[in-house]
């Protein structure tokens, strides 16, 4: 059996399904808001588009101009004809290139989006290759399939080494901030992710001509992949995870040993008086609040300490979480991108260390910058008067469930 008859089968099974992969509308417009406010005409490249479902959507719902790129040409006149058809041809160029090796120039785009596209080349050449194809405050957004369990069945382990050995959400997470990546968000798709994809593709599958060349081993590997996903399905799924390149003039870390002389005369400077150098003081004696190795710095270019965020343990009715304070940023460096290096990079250290909420008492404008909202809106609320907007969560595990009910701080915070 020749290699052409067996890709010419595969793509028969596919070519007309709504989806080419996981995915749904509604995860599309999640990863989407993850990203935060775009440009009023973003520049979006869509990788691995197919025949297009979220180039059309994002044509149509973000006013983004896309460009939409596959190497398979029937997908991609399926997505011109879909384009002309609601009036966004003029919003959608489909172009047939290889991603991973693209001809665009460096910063050509504010989005880069890649749905169940980037096991192609796999996903830490794309963090590598596709950075440099964002502009300045650029966004990367795509999805991957991973473990959602550190022990998956030998069954399932087996399938997927042969076909692309995964990893789990953490490691994955990791991986984008080794390469140089703030997380923005990630999300765990839900089961109608799969139903969308799985359910006509399996009805394809039955109806298919086995007779043609190639098509009885394209058939019976879909079978055999929807049947992994039935027996199996609680051990991997698809996640999303929306990405933005670190602030490169600010190298963000870990306070490192001795350095809490350094911090508490910036602190004090940040805010203007001692009120706040001596909470983290306070916060440092106390071993059930301190959480080591969350209270990072970012550096100035000469070295310095530019700015200073501090995370530690509170609660929500009794079940953990972390409080998101003092932010301090240096008087002659504020207003720079020093405060926001560091609350990203200490963001992302909460991820890896698996601290799934995060409550902030502060600035209704800035800090939804972060994904921060109302902690109203998930039944968390703090025992003391305070406006609703001014306190806010952050989930970054959706796949945990969010506690609810009062906040109790620290006792160095007084309240």
């Amino acid at each position: 059996m020749s290699d052409n008859a067996s890709r010419d089968s595969f793509f028969a099974l596919h070519h007309g399904l709504p989806r080419q992969g996981p995915g749904s509308d509604a995860t599309t417009r999640r990863l989407l808001a993850l990203c935060g406010p775009l440009p009023e005409r973003p520049r979006v490249l869509d990788l691995g588009c197919g025949p297009g479902r979220s180039a059309l959507l994002l044509a149509a719902e973000a006013g983004a101009e896309v460009t939409a790129v596959d190497l398979h040409e029937p997908f991609l006149a399926e997505l011109r004809r879909s384009a002309a058809d609601r009036g966004l041809d003029g919003a959608i160029r489909a172009l047939r290139a290889d991603m991973g090796a693209l001809p665009f120039p460096d910063g050509s785009f504010d989005l880069v989006w890649a749905e169940s596209s980037a096991y192609s080349i796999g996903f830490d050449r794309a963090l590598d290759a596709w950075r440099r194809l964002l502009a300045p405050g650029g966004s990367l957004v795509l999805t991957e399939c991973l473990w959602t369990t550190e022990a998956p069945a030998p069954a399932a382990r087996a399938f997927w080494d042969e076909h692309y050995p995964l990893r789990t959400l953490r490691a994955n997470t990791a991986a984008a901030v080794d390469a140089g990546y703030h997380v923005l968000g990630t999300v765990l798709q839900p089961e109608g992710d799969w139903d969308e994809y799985y359910g006509p593709l399996g009805a394809r599958a039955d109806a298919a001509d086995l007779s043609l060349p190639g098509m009885a081993g394209a058939v019976a590997a879909t079978r055999a992949e929807i049947a992994m996903r039935r027996d199996h399905g609680s051990d991997y799924g698809y996640a999303g995870f929306a990405l933005r390149p670190a602030d490169p003039r600010w190298r963000s870390r870990p306070e490192a040993a001795g350095e809490a002389e350094l911090i508490r005369p910036l602190v004090a400077a940040a805010f203007g008086s001692d009120a706040e150098a001596e909470l983290v003081d306070a916060l440092r004696r106390d071993p059930e609040a301190w959480l080591p190795g969350l209270s990072y710095v970012a550096e100035a270019p000469d070295g310095s300490i530019a700015a200073h965020a501090l995370l530690t343990r509170c609660r929500v009715d009794g079940a953990p979480a972390a409080a998101l304070a003092p932010v301090a940023v240096a008087p002659e460096h504020q207003r720079s991108g020093a405060g926001k290096a560091v609350v990203r990079a200490l963001l992302d250290a909460a991820r890896l260390r698996g601290e799934s909420l995060v409550l902030v008492l502060g600035h209704p404008e800035y800090y939804p910058t972060f994904g921060f909202e109302r902690a109203s809106a998930y039944g968390i609320r703090p025992g003391f008067e305070v406006p609703d907007e001014a306190m806010m969560a952050l989930v970054l595990d959706g796949s945990t469930s969010v506690p609810h009910g009062t906040i109790a701080y620290p006792a160095a915070f007084g309240v």
